[in-house]
Formats: C-alpha cells, structure tokens, sequence
C-alpha cells in the first residue's frame, strides 16, 4: 500500500476538513511569498485536492 493509499484511508470520511487545511496552507504560502506565486500554489492546491479526492463542490461529485 502506497503513503497516498494511506493518507486516502485516513481522510476517509474528512475531506471537507482536509480541504480547508489545503486552503489554509495555500493562503499561509501565498502570504509568506506576497502572492508571488499565487498561480502555482492555486495549481499545487487543484492538484493536491484532486488527488486526495477533496476537490468536492457543494453539489457533491469531484469536479473536473
């Protein structure tokens, strides 16, 4: 079982909170920088929910 699988098993149930923490990180990075790389750490972020299966809009199914 790989560290993702595992990490995949433990957020079970916590995306939404993991998600936030995503959010909360990626303003933390965007404030220490001064926004400098505001577009990779956005695309860090997209990419980081995607693959933890976070990226859940209100309405349910991951987006696209």
């Amino acid at each position: 079982m790989s560290a993702l699988d595992k990490i995949k098993k433990m957020l079970k149930g916590h995306e939404d909170k993991a998600s936030k923490g995503i959010d909360k990180a990626g303003g933390m990075v965007d404030k220490r920088t001064q926004g400098k790389h505001k577009g990779h750490v956005d695309t860090a972020q997209d990419k980081l929910k995607q693959q933890l299966g976070t990226d859940r809009g209100q309405d349910g199914p991951p987006r696209s």
